[in-house]
């Protein structure tokens, strides 16, 4: 009888908010080729001659306001879904991070102790991206080489549009809705919009057609954009919001290309000033806070609205380990 290793990834962070390890963890997440996708040498020179010497000093300030005592909440709250996903599934379960620690080999080492004759990877990345499962798959498949040539190898689909992860997100955000609000933001990771033409398969769909993210398409298999507007419409749908009362934004942008529209903090100004006075803001691509949501979001967003004019600004949690997700997690790996 085969045992099957079930491996989550998730992003990452660093080993503390001190400026050292922030520097560390950032250099380790920007020379990664397919989040900054310029050549070697260009990358290169803008981590260690541009970013790295300023950004982890600001970047260390963010983490501080949202550790806590026990971590980083996105690696103190992956390890929980974890924990939880381990109590239900017949099947060892090891956590790692693309960058920093656990990292993907302690995670594969970890499984292989257990004897396991086949690895289902599992990317905590409900929408496709080069960045985040395209790197992780092909790290996976790096190191697992190293470790363990020949190990039979599935990768968890993007899991966007599945029923579960739907009703999961309805079920965090209804109770906010019942409380009353003026109108819901869906904030996703933004992209550059290159990264949308490199992962089409067709090399002809992608922000190439007109409404191209609508028209059927097997680039949309890998679309980020296409995946977190499907996401929106089923959630919306569930929660029966109406359309003029929903809006999609992107965040986290870095540098100066072109990324895709429109930008969380203009559309946080846009919402104060067009009269939204209690705004809820959902943050469906992350399935564990991390600092994305909780101080870029939380912290700097929230003040960006109360600021623009806006009076009551809630952001909802992410599914964390929630029990209703991680049940429903468990399904989906189960089955997959």
């Amino acid at each position: 009888m085969s045992t099957r290793g079930v491996l989550l990834v998730n992003t990452g962070s660093p080993d503390s908010p001190e400026v050292a390890d922030v520097r560390r963890y950032l250099g380790q997440f920007l020379m990664d080729g397919r989040v900054l996708d310029q050549p070697w040498p260009l990358r290169k020179l803008l981590v260690s001659g541009f970013i790295l010497p300023r950004r982890p000093q600001r970047s260390a300030e963010a983490y501080r306001a949202i550790w806590w005592p026990e971590g980083s909440p996105q690696v103190v709250l992956s390890r929980r879904l974890a924990t939880g996903l381990q109590a239900g599934l017949d099947a060892p379960v090891s956590l790692a991070m693309r960058y920093g620690n656990p990292s993907i080999e302690a995670g594969l080492h970890e499984l292989l102790q257990q004897g396991i004759d086949e690895l289902l990877l599992v990317p905590l990345f409900p929408h496709y991206a080069m960045s985040t499962t395209q790197s992780v798959v092909e790290e996976t498949q790096v190191v697992l080489k190293r470790l363990r040539p020949g190990l039979p190898l599935r990768v968890l689909p993007p899991f966007y549009a599945d029923a579960r992860y739907i009703a999961a997100l309805v079920a965090s955000a209804r109770p906010y809705l019942d409380q009353g609000a003026d109108h819901l933001l869906f904030s996703y990771h933004g992209l550059p919009e290159r990264h949308l033409r490199k992962t089409d398969p067709t090399g002809q769909h992608c922000l190439r057609v007109a409404d191209c993210c609508a028209t059927p398409s097997p680039a949309h298999a890998t679309c980020y954009r296409h995946q977190v507007l499907r996401t929106t419409e089923l959630v919306v749908q569930a929660l029966g919001v109406p359309a003029d009362k929903v809006s999609v934004s992107f965040q986290s942008r870095l540098g100066r290309d072109p990324w895709l529209q429109p930008a969380t903090a203009g559309e946080l100004q846009r919402l104060a000033q067009a009269g939204v006075h209690r705004l809820l803001v959902l943050c469906p691509a992350f399935v564990a806070d991390c600092l994305e949501t909780l101080e870029e979001i939380g912290i700097a967003g929230r003040e960006a609205f109360l600021a623009a004019g806006g009076e009551s600004f809630t952001l909802i949690p992410a599914l964390n380990d929630q029990p209703q997700w991680v049940a429903a997690f468990g399904e989906l790996i189960s089955g997959a």
